[in-house]
């Protein structure tokens, strides 16, 4: 907020039904300052000039002798006065203007607190939607894997078998368009069937390095899945994913053995740019600041301008905390939420943040 550039003895009033925002305050607290500072300067003017006016009044009673005696003792007394105007002036120069420049310091620590909060509740808003959505993704993986093309291709993976959960699973993905690509697994890491097999040959690659195929086969039951940090996957063409899993068992029954791993790939990218986009914020203030959703290590997996993806850490200084809000170093503005978590998923730590310059 700039200062105002001239002093008045007035400004305009709120219409009593006018919300006052704390902006108006800090305006109206600079209006003060400039006021008080231009008063002081017009008072240790006219001091000034009385000064002059009394020491020219002393010259010429000194030349006027015993005449201007009288005249000189006025002058001299008339230069006190302006001496001690000056004084006063100079005190009320400092202490009032320190007391407003405490004021305006107050009234800038609320704005911040207020937005600080603001802004937090936003950064919770961006985790939970994602949470959300990302919880439907675990009941999606656990509901497909019990489908009997799946378990029945799983169980007896011939060509027509893999080839029939092939469509079944394409089927899937023309309801569920948030999906990149479904993919069936033997034990062993090899894909016996993906969803779009016209856009990707993923069949017969083997991913048991995979970190979500890990995690799936030592799971105790069709009731868990696992899942994955965000990356990147060449067998979908380097394309950003959430990757959801759990294991394929005899007859689709969740105490039922083991006999695969069946993995959905969340078209990451394009739904957390939505969100991270999406935050409620003016125009104004979308130019000066970053929306970000992180990973518990402080990897960057969302960013509202699409910088740092997968490449920038942010280093929260949480204090234990799961949210809250301080300046950086370069006095910005950070606030941030670690996610709740969504129903049965408790969320991997995650973060919403929100970094706003000043």
């Amino acid at each position: 907020m700039d200062a105002f550039s001239t002093a008045s003895t007035s400004a305009p009033a709120h219409d009593a039904g006018e919300a006052v925002s704390v902006n108006d305050i800090i305006e109206r607290t600079a209006r003060a300052r400039d006021l008080t500072q231009h008063k002081v300067r017009d008072i240790r003017q006219v001091t000034s000039t009385l000064r002059i006016l009394a020491l020219n009044a002393l010259i010429e009673a000194r030349r006027a002798g015993e005449m201007g005696a009288g005249f000189g003792v006025v002058a001299d007394e008339v230069r006190n006065i302006s001496t001690q105007v000056e004084g006063l002036s100079s005190s009320l120069a400092s202490e009032l203007g320190g007391e407003i420049e405490a004021l305006e310091k107050l009234t800038r620590d609320m704005a911040r607190q207020a937005q600080g909060a603001r802004l937090t509740d936003l950064a919770l808003n961006a985790i939970e939607l994602i949470d959300r959505n990302l919880y439907e993704r675990t009941c999606d993986v656990r509901w497909w894997a019990t489908d009997s093309a799946v378990w029945e291709a799983a169980s007896n993976p011939t060509k027509d078998s893999c080839h029939y959960a092939s469509s079944r699973l394409g089927v899937i993905l023309d309801a569920y368009t948030v999906y990149i690509d479904l993919w069936l697994c033997d034990l062993k890491g090899n894909i016996l069937a993906n969803g779009r097999p016209d856009r990707f040959h993923a069949a017969g690659q083997n991913v048991a390095s995979r970190d979500w195929f890990q995690k799936a086969l030592s799971l105790h039951s069709g009731d868990d899945f696992a899942v994955a940090d965000i990356t990147t996957e060449p067998l979908l063409k380097g394309a950003q994913v959430a990757s959801y899993a759990t294991g394929v068992r005899v007859g689709g029954q969740a105490d039922g053995e083991l006999i695969g791993i069946l993995g959905v790939h969340f078209d990451w990218q394009p739904q957390a740019e939505t969100i991270v986009k999406g935050v409620r914020l003016s125009e104004a203030e979308k130019r000066r600041t970053r929306v970000l959703l992180t990973d518990a290590q402080g990897l960057i997996i969302a960013a509202s301008d699409g910088r740092g993806t997968l490449s920038e850490r942010v280093r929260l200084d949480t204090q234990g905390r799961a949210s809250g809000h301080a300046l950086d170093s370069s006095e910005r503005l950070v606030a941030f939420h670690r996610t709740p978590g969504y129903e049965t998923y408790a969320g991997l730590g995650w973060y919403g943040v929100i970094i706003q310059e000043a």
